[in-house]
C-alpha cells in the first residue's frame, strides 16, 4: 500500500496536500542510480560543478516567491523570517563556495623531510562517495540546501531525506535541483519518516549528515558505526546570552528579543539561557518587558513570530514553563496560546538546576538569572551538556573576547547574536553534545572530502631504508638523529648534513 505524508499548515491546522513516501525499492533504486551516477560526477573538476550551482543559485532567484509562498505553507513563517534565513543563508553560502571551491579544493603542495631526498609532496582531495543528508523542519530550505550542495562540490552524489513535517519545501528543492540540470542520479530526495532515514543508512552511503535533535542524533551514529559509516551531527544548543554591566543595555535588549524568538524560538543557535550582570539586571528587566510587548505573534500581514510547528513541542514548552513556576521561579508574561501560536514568556528568579535552562527548550522562553563578575558568567554558561552557540555583550571587546574564549562553544558572537550561523566564510558546529564536524568555510567544505597524501621519488638509486641493514648506516642514522634533534649550533648541524648526504644519500 502507498504511504502518503500529510502537508499540515501550523498556522492553520489543515492539510494542503500529501506528499509519496518512499518505499524500500524506490530507497534501494536511489543509491543504485546515486552509486552508478558517482564516477561521471566526481570526475568532473570543481569548476565544472560550480557551474551547476550557479545554475541552481540562478533559479533560487527565478523562483524566489514559489519558494516563499512554499515554506510559508509548510512551517507558517513570516516572509521575512523566511527571505533572511532560508533564503539569503542558502544563497550566500552557494555564492561563496562558487567562488572559492576550486581554491579549497585545489592539490597542496607539501614539505619533505631531508631524508627523503630527490621526493616532492602534496594532497589532493577526493570525495566520500555517496552522501546522506537527513535534514529538520525548523530551517527545511537552508538545513537541507547547503549540506547537499557543499557534498556535491566536494564530487559526492547526495540522497536527500527532508523532514516529513515540512515535506512540500523538500518538494521545491527536487524541482530546483532537476531544473538546474544536475545529471541523474547525482542529487535525489527521498520523503518519508525516520523509517526512511534509516533505511537509507542500511544501504550503506559513504557518509551521513544529520541535522536534528540529540536522541535521533545518537540513534543515527549507532546505526552507521555498525558499517563504520562515518557521520557528521548538527544538534541542538542551549546557548547562553551573557550581558556585562558595561554592555550598551538597549542594543542587548533589542539582540535578546531576537535571538531568543526567531523562528519563535525553534533554532539550534536560540538564546535560551540569560546571564545579565547583578548591577544592571533591573534596568535590563524593566527594558526586555517594554520590548517583549511590541512583537507581534502571527496575523495576516507582517508579524515577526509564526507558529509553533507541532503540537509535541508545544507541550514540551509548557512543561518546561510549569515546572520552572512551580519551582520558584516567576512569570513576568503569562503563557497564552492561541492555535499553535504562543507569546512569548519571560521568567525571572530562575534556578541553573531547572529544566528551562538545562534542557533545550527549542520555543519562545526567556528564563533570566544573575551573575557576579566574569568567573561566574563563564562558570554558569559552561554548566551545560551542549555547546553550540553562545553571546557576549560587552563594550570592553579585549574582555568579550577573553570571554569568548573560555567558553565551552563551537561559535560565539560578541554583541550581536544567532546570524554568526549565516557568515560562509566561518566553520559551524558544536561541542559537546551539540554535535559532531563542521560545515561552512574551507573546513565544511574539506568535511566532504578526504584528503590523500602523496609522495613521488625522483631517484633512481637505492634508497637509504631499504636492505640491506650494515654498521656503517646504523651509525648514519644515529648521527642523522642527533644533528636534527640535538643542541649542536647552526654551522655544525650545516657541516654534518653535507657529510651525511655522502654517507646516506650516495648508496649504490
Amino acid at each position: 500500500m502507498e504511504k502518503k505524508i500529510p502537508a499540515v499548515n501550523p498556522a492553520t491546522g489543515e492539510e494542503t496536500a500529501h506528499v509519496k513516501a518512499a518505499d524500500d525499492k524506490q530507497i534501494k533504486d536511489a543509491f543504485k542510480k546515486s552509486k552508478k551516477s558517482l564516477e561521471n560526477w566526481k570526475d568532473l573538476s570543481v569548476g565544472q560543478r560550480c557551474k551547476y550551482l550557479k545554475r541552481f543559485r540562478e533559479n533560487v532567484l527565478e523562483d524566489l516567491e514559489d519558494i516563499v509562498s512554499t515554506i510559508k505553507e509548510d512551517t507558517g513563517k513570516s516572509d521575512i523570517e523566511i527571505l533572511m534565513s532560508d533564503i539569503l543563508a542558502t544563497l550566500e553560502i552557494t555564492k561563496y563556495y562558487e567562488e572559492n571551491a576550486p581554491d579549497i579544493l585545489k592539490k597542496e603542495k607539501r614539505k619533505t623531510p631531508f631524508e627523503f631526498r630527490k621526493n616532492y609532496s602534496y594532497v589532493e582531495y577526493e570525495p566520500y562517495g555517496t552522501v546522506s543528508v537527513i535534514s529538520p523542519w525548523n530551517y527545511p530550505f537552508q538545513l537541507s540546501v547547503v549540506p547537499a550542495i557543499t557534498a556535491l562540490i566536494g564530487g559526492n552524489t547526495v540522497v536527500l531525506k527532508p523532514s516529513e513535517i515540512t515535506p512540500l519545501t523538500g518538494e521545491k528543492i527536487k524541482e530546483l535541483f532537476e531544473k538546474s540540470g544536475f545529471p541523474e542520479g547525482v542529487f535525489q530526495v527521498l520523503q518519508g519518516t525516520g523509517e526512511v532515514g534509516e533505511k537509507m543508512i542500511e544501504e550503506k552511503p559513504d557518509k551521513v549528515f544529520f541535522t536534528g535533535g540529540v536522541e535521533t542524533g545518537k540513534k543515527v551514529m549507532e546505526k552507521a558505526s555498525k558499517q563504520l559509516i562515518p557521520v557528521e551531527l548538527e544538534l541542538g544548543g542551549n546557548d547562553p546570552f551573557i550581558v556585562f554591566k558595561d554592555a550598551d543595555i538597549d542594543r542587548a535588549v533589542k539582540g535578546l528579543v531576537y535571538g531568543a524568538l526567531a523562528n519563535s524560538g525553534q533554532l539550534c543557535v536560540s538564546s535560551e539561557r540569560v546571564y545579565v550582570e547583578r548591577d544592571v539586571k533591573k534596568e535590563f528587566m524593566e527594558k526586555l518587558e517594554k520590548e517583549l510587548e511590541k512583537v507581534r505573534v502571527g496575523g495576516n500581514s507582517t508579524y515577526e513570530m509564526g507558529p509553533i510547528i507541532r503540537e509535541k513541542q508545544i507541550e514540551k514548552i509548557k512543561e518546561h514553563v510549569e515546572e520552572a513556576v512551580l519551582e520558584g521561579a516567576e512569570m513576568l508574561t503569562d503563557f497564552e496560546r492561541n492555535g499553535n501560536f504562543l507569546k512569548p514568556v519571560l521568567l525571572d528568579k530562575v534556578d541553573h538546576d531547572m529544566n528551562v535552562m538545562r534542557e533545550e527548550t527549542f520555543g519562545p522562553v526567556i528564563p533570566v538569572t544573575s551573575f557576579k563578575g566574569i568567573e561566574e558568567a563563564v562558570g554558569l554558561a559552561n554548566d551545560t551538556e551542549y555547546g553550540l552557540n553562545a553571546s557576549v555583550w560587552s563594550e570592553d571587546i579585549e574582555k568579550a573576547e577573553k570571554v569568548a574564549s573560555k567558553l565551552e562553544t563551537g561559535n560565539c558572537y560578541i554583541n550581536d547574536v544567532v546570524k554568526n550561523i549565516g557568515n560562509p566564510h566561518l566553520p559551524f558546529g558544536g561541542v559537546k553534545k551539540s554535535g559532531i564536524g563542521r560545515y561552512h568555510g574551507p573546513e565544511g567544505l574539506k568535511s566532504f572530502v578526504q584528503p590523500k597524501s602523496v609522495m613521488v621519488s625522483g631517484n633512481t638509486i637505492d634508497e637509504i631504508n631499504w636492505f640491506p641493514y650494515d654498521k656503517k648506516l646504523c651509525k648514519s642514522i644515529a648521527k642523522l638523529i642527533k644533528t636534527k634533534y640535538g643542541k649542536k649550533g647552526f654551522l655544525k648541524k650545516i657541516k654534518n648534513y653535507f657529510s651525511l648526504r655522502k654517507e646516506m644519500l650516495g648508496r649504490d
